[in-house]
C-alpha cells in the first residue's frame, strides 16, 4: 500500500538530512517512527478499570459481605468464603479470586473504597502501605514522627 504525507518543507529538509547521516531513506525514517509510536500505544497501559460485565455479578454477589461486615477480619472471612480476598493495591483495595490469584476488579469499582471501609471499620486495612495517608483523611490527624512510614 502506497500513502502520500503532505509535510513542511522544513520537515522534509530535516528528515533528508537525517536519512543521509544514517544511510537510509527517509521512507525507512518515517516508517519506523510510526512503529515505534504504534507499539507504544499498543502496549499502553489502561486505565485500570474493570470490566462492567464481570463486576456487576461481583458486586450483587458480594454486596452483603461488603455492606454488613463491621470489621476487616470479618470482611476478609466472609469474602474467603466465597472464594474471593482483599489485597492492597496503590492507595487502595483489589478483589482478587483466592483459587486462582486473578486480579478481579478494585474495591471502589464494587462501590467500596479503601477509605469508605477503613471509615466503618475505625482503622485502615491491616498493613497496608498508604495507611498513614487513610488515617489523615478519617480525621486522626498526623501521628506522632516516630510512627509515619519511613520513619522508624
Amino acid at each position: 500500500m502506497e500513502m502520500t504525507l503532505k509535510m513542511p518543507d522544513e520537515m522534509v529538509r530535516a528528515l533528508e538530512e537525517i536519512a543521509a547521516r544514517e544511510d537510509v531513506t527517509p521512507g525507512q525514517i518515517v516508517r519506523d517512527a510510526i512503529a515505534r509510536d504504534l507499539r507504544r500505544r499498543c502496549s499502553a497501559k489502561s486505565d485500570g478499570r474493570s470490566d462492567e460485565a464481570l463486576v456487576a455479578p461481583l458486586r450483587s454477589l458480594l454486596a452483603d459481605e461488603l455492606a454488613f461486615s463491621e470489621s476487616w477480619e470479618a470482611l476478609q472471612s466472609a469474602l474467603a468464603r466465597k472464594g474471593f480476598t482483599l489485597r492492597e493495591a496503590g492507595g487502595g483495595l483489589v478483589l482478587y479470586a483466592i483459587d486462582s490469584g486473578a486480579r478481579l476488579c478494585k474495591g471502589s469499582e464494587l462501590g467500596y473504597s479503601h477509605l469508605t471501609l477503613a471509615r466503618r471499620f475505625g482503622q485502615p486495612f491491616p498493613g497496608h502501605g498508604n495507611a498513614f495517608q487513610v488515617r489523615r483523611q478519617m480525621g486522626y490527624g498526623d501521628p506522632p514522627v516516630d510512627q509515619r512510614p519511613g520513619m522508624s
